[in-house]
C-alpha cells in the first residue's frame, strides 16, 4: 500500500510502497477514507516533542486524523465488524486502566499516539491499524457522510473537548481564541455553537475573516496592535471568561492568559515547539491574585464522541466548514512543508490514496 513515510527529521517526506498492516487480536484494520493534515504532523516531522514521547524512530508513517471503513477484524474484537464506518481518535486507549474505567480514556495510563509513536504507524496510508478496537473504533452514524467525518479528526474533536468539557463555555460568556489554525478555528465554531461570544486573535486577516464566518463576534489582528491581550480586555470590558491558546508558542500562551478577567480560566490546547521545549514562563502571581485556572486539554474521550456527533447530526456543528481543501496522498508532503510558514488555513484533508 502507499503511505507518507518519515525517513529523516526535517528532510523531505516521501510517498512509498509499504506493507499493509495486519490486525492484532484486539485490533482492526481500516481502509482510510480521509485523514486531516495537521500542524501536529508537522511537529512530528520536525522532530519536536521528544520531551513527552512523541518522537518516533524513522522510518515511520505519519498521519493521525483518520476516518475509515473496517476491512479486517481481530479475533477478540466484540463490537466492531467489517464494513463499519468509524472515526478513529489519535489518542489510543487501553480500555482497562483506572483512567479509562473512569471516563478519561483520552489520558489513558497506557496512551499510544497514532502517527507519533513507534507502536502506532500513522494514517497517511491506504490502511491503518487500530488497537483495542472495542474502545478506539468509534462508530459513525449513517447520516454522517465520510466527507464530514474526515473533518472530525484531531483538531475538531480536540477543540470540542477543550470548549465543551475543559473550558465548559456557554451562557453568553466571552471566549477568546489565540491562534486561528485548524484547532483555533474549530474552537471558534464550537464555542459559538455552545452559546459563547467568541473573539479570534491572529496575525493574518484571511484567518480572522474565516473566524468571523464561523461565528466570532470580534477579531483582533495582533500584528496591528501594541498589546493583543489589552485589546481583548477592552472589548470585553475587563477580560474574557475563558481563553484558549491554540498554537503553543510563548507569545500566544501569555497573551491568552493576560486576556482573562479575575476568576477566568485558561485552556491550553497548543503544544510547544522545540524553541520552548515544553516550558513557558507564566505570570504566577497573576494566577494567585486573580484566581485564574489553567487547564490542559488533550483529544476527546471515545465515550464522549456521541455528544459531538449529535450536534453534527442536528446541524449545530459542521466540520466541513473547517475543511479548506481536499488533496491526494502525493500532495501531503508539500502541504506539511507549507506549515513551516503557517501557509495553510483550516483543515486540509487527504482523501485520495490511489
Amino acid at each position: 500500500m502507499r503511505a507518507v513515510v518519515l525517513e529523516e527529521f526535517q528532510e523531505p517526506l516521501q510517498v512509498q510502497d509499504v506493507e499493509r498492516p495486519e490486525p492484532e487480536s484486539h485490533g482492526i484494520v481500516a481502509e482510510v477514507n480521509g485523514c486531516g493534515v495537521c500542524r501536529s504532523d508537522w511537529h512530528c516531522w520536525q522532530g519536536d516533542w521528544d520531551w513527552f514521547g512523541y518522537r518516533p524512530d524513522p522510518p515511520h508513517i505519519l498521519g493521525h486524523e483518520p476516518c475509515g471503513t473496517v476491512v479486517e477484524v481481530g479475533e477478540d474484537v466484540e463490537s466492531v465488524s467489517e464494513g463499519d464506518h468509524i472515526a478513529i481518535p489519535f489518542n489510543f486507549a487501553c480500555g482497562k486502566c483506572d483512567l479509562c474505567r473512569n471516563g478519561h480514556e483520552n489520558i489513558c495510563e497506557n496512551h499510544v499516539g497514532l502517527g507519533f509513536m513507534n507502536e502506532a504507524p500513522g494514517a497517511f496510508a491506504e490502511e491503518v491499524h487500530v488497537p483495542h478496537a472495542d474502545i478506539n473504533a468509534v462508530p459513525l452514524p449513517d447520516s454522517i457522510h465520510p466527507d464530514t467525518a474526515a473533518g472530525i479528526g484531531c483538531r475538531f474533536m480536540t477543540s470540542y473537548h477543550a470548549m465543551a468539557h475543559r473550558g465548559d463555555v456557554g451562557n453568553g460568556e466571552d471566549v477568546v481564541v489565540h491562534g486561528l489554525g485548524g484547532i483555533g478555528l474549530s474552537a471558534v465554531h464550537i464555542a459559538n455553537a455552545l452559546g459563547a461570544n467568541v473573539i479570534g486573535v491572529d496575525l493574518f486577516d484571511e484567518k480572522l475573516d474565516k473566524a468571523e464566518s464561523l461565528g466570532a463576534v470580534e477579531t483582533v489582528n495582533a500584528s496591528e496592535v501594541d498589546d493583543a491581550a489589552k485589546e481583548v480586555r477592552d472589548i470585553t470590558n475587563g477580560g474574557a471568561d475563558c481563553s484558549v491558546d491554540a498554537l503553543g508558542i510563548e507569545t500566544t500562551c501569555l497573551n491568552a492568559v493576560n486576556s482573562l478577567k479575575k476568576g477566568g480560566r485558561h485552556v491550553q490546547v497548543g503544544l510547544t515547539t522545540s524553541e520552548e521545549a515544553g516550558k513557558v514562563a507564566l505570570p504566577t502571581d497573576e494566577f494567585v491574585a486573580k484566581e485564574i485556572d489553567f487547564r490542559g486539554s488533550l483529544g476527546l474521550q471515545p465515550s464522549r464522541y456521541s455528544e459531538m456527533l449529535d450536534m453534527i447530526k442536528t446541524g449545530k456543528l459542521d466540520p466541513t466548514e473547517l475543511v479548506s481543501e481536499t488533496i491526494s496522498i502525493d500532495e501531503v508532503p508539500d502541504t506539511l512543508a507549507a506549515m513551516s510558514d503557517y501557509d495553510t488555513m483550516g483543515i486540509p484533508v487527504c482523501s485520495d490514496f490511489s
